[in-house]
């Protein structure tokens, strides 16, 4: 007769053979996969920011070892962010060691980058961000547009879905086909809609549409037609929401040494700030999340060579409306960003309230882990290592497993259940004496 732990032993394995045969790992060669992104893929704050650096591969890091470094500005773009990043890629990889995964994780990441910018290498003369996304095959390549790009015209600073959508496609097809082009941003946009105007009737600017600038792409040695490229579907952003007074960050580093918004006091007209503009007041985050829901579903329906869309953005807002995170109370009645409160709800954002908070950046793990390994992440538990190291609590980190897993079936993305996740040998966040791994110890 089989005892409890060699029952429990014999589902675990069922439940891993069924994951890996969509997901390959343990004991095959490691997966490759690529983060592209900017501050919210690597994170912008500790102590995501930094988190399991070691372990995954910041393309953007400084290379002083290189003959010709793709990054030579050693103090990075912003004393505040210091390289090397881990970030949301970091979280993940730790995920992925605690399952018994095998994943090969890196990240090509710039601060306000746009896809159009990793397309054109137009960030950063040093930063070959289009280089690094040629660099190898990649097993899967996520990308992560800027936050605000994929909104209807007028609802963003940043607002551009035509852009979004031509440099999405641009970037798969570099992945997956890879041929060298030359063309004129003008000529695309109306070969795609027309004409200039119709590119900005359909919510582009018209310095975008408008762009005669000729473009030359090489081609992408390393491309196959077998990575799977995903879509990250960003967040709603309360300072687009909520009155606040303006802000600039606090460039006094290292006396200050995150950059923290403060009072933008630079407009003699308003030496105490004024007031920052607002996009979706009336509407609420929620509508700010179906906009961005929405304009990556149309991508998606457009062109179905993409693997999905991560849905990062539905699953924080699906943490607002369950009540398990904050979704109003961000600012004081002065329009500044008020303190943590002890009686408060998990806060997915940094006091900037435009980039996630470490617990945001675990929500967006996780996600992520869920969406791309098959595997529920609701199955780490309570004593799930990551999370105790950015200092989330037990039960706050098997509140937000739990989001993730209710937003990934809400969206119907197929997930298998591993009982005693917490407790495989690989899981470093099992914790020696805890129930899990009483209950699923060998010989038990």
């Amino acid at each position: 007769m089989k005892t409890l732990g060699a029952a429990l032993a014999a589902a675990l394995a069922a439940a891993l053979s069924a994951t890996f045969a969509l997901h390959p790992m343990a004991n095959a060669a490691p997966l490759s996969i690529l983060f592209v992104g900017n501050s919210y893929t690597f994170a912008r704050v500790d102590p995501a920011m930094s988190y399991n650096a070691a372990n995954v591969d910041d393309l953007t890091r400084p290379r002083p070892d290189l003959p010709d470094p793709n990054f030579t500005d050693t103090a990075g773009t912003r004393a505040w962010e210091p390289h090397p990043w881990g970030g949301v890629p970091g979280i993940f990889k730790q995920l992925t060691v605690q399952a018994g995964l095998d994943y090969d994780v890196s990240l090509s990441t710039r601060n306000a980058a746009t896809l159009r910018g990793h397309f054109l290498n137009t960030a950063n003369a040093d930063w070959d961000l289009r280089g690094n996304i040629a660099k190898r095959k990649w097993d899967i390549v996520v990308i992560q547009e800027q936050s605000d790009a994929p909104l209807p015209a007028g609802r963003g600073a940043n607002a551009n879905i035509p852009q979004f959508a031509a440099y999405a496609d641009k970037i798969e097809k570099f992945v997956h086909i890879g041929a060298g082009e030359s063309y004129r941003e003008r000529e695309m946009y109306t070969a795609i809609y027309g004409s200039v105007d119709n590119c900005v009737d359909a919510g582009g600017t018209l310095s975008s549409c408008g762009n005669n600038a000729m473009r030359t792409i090489p081609a992408n040695p390393n491309a196959s037609a077998l990575t799977k490229v995903w879509l990250t579907q960003t967040w709603a952003r309360p300072d687009m929401v909520f009155p606040h007074l303006a802000t600039v960050a606090d460039a006094n580093y290292p006396t200050v040494p995150d950059g923290r918004p403060i009072v933008d006091t630079s407009n003699p007209a308003f030496p105490e700030g004024y007031p920052d503009t607002l996009y979706y007041q009336a509407e609420g985050l929620g509508a700010m999340t179906a906009d961005l829901r929405a304009t990556f579903a149309a991508r998606l329906q457009a062109n179905p060579n993409f693997a999905g869309v991560v849905p990062v953005g539905d699953a924080f807002q699906r943490a607002v409306d369950s009540g398990v995170a904050k979704g109003d109370g961000f600012y004081t009645d002065a329009g500044v960003y008020g303190p943590e409160l002890a009686q408060d709800k998990i806060n997915l954002w940094w006091i900037d309230y435009l980039h996630a908070s470490k617990y945001g950046s675990y929500l967006s793990a996780l996600v992520m882990f869920g969406t791309l390994t098959g595997i529920n992440p609701a199955s780490f538990g309570a004593s799930e290592q990551a999370a105790a190291d950015l200092g989330i609590s037990p039960g706050d980190a098997v509140k937000l497993q739990q989001v993730a897993w209710d937003q990934l079936a809400a969206t119907g993305t197929p997930l298998v259940t591993v009982t005693c996740l917490r407790a495989n040998p690989n899981a470093a966040g099992a914790g020696t004496g805890s129930p899990s791994a009483a209950v699923c110890a060998p010989g038990n």
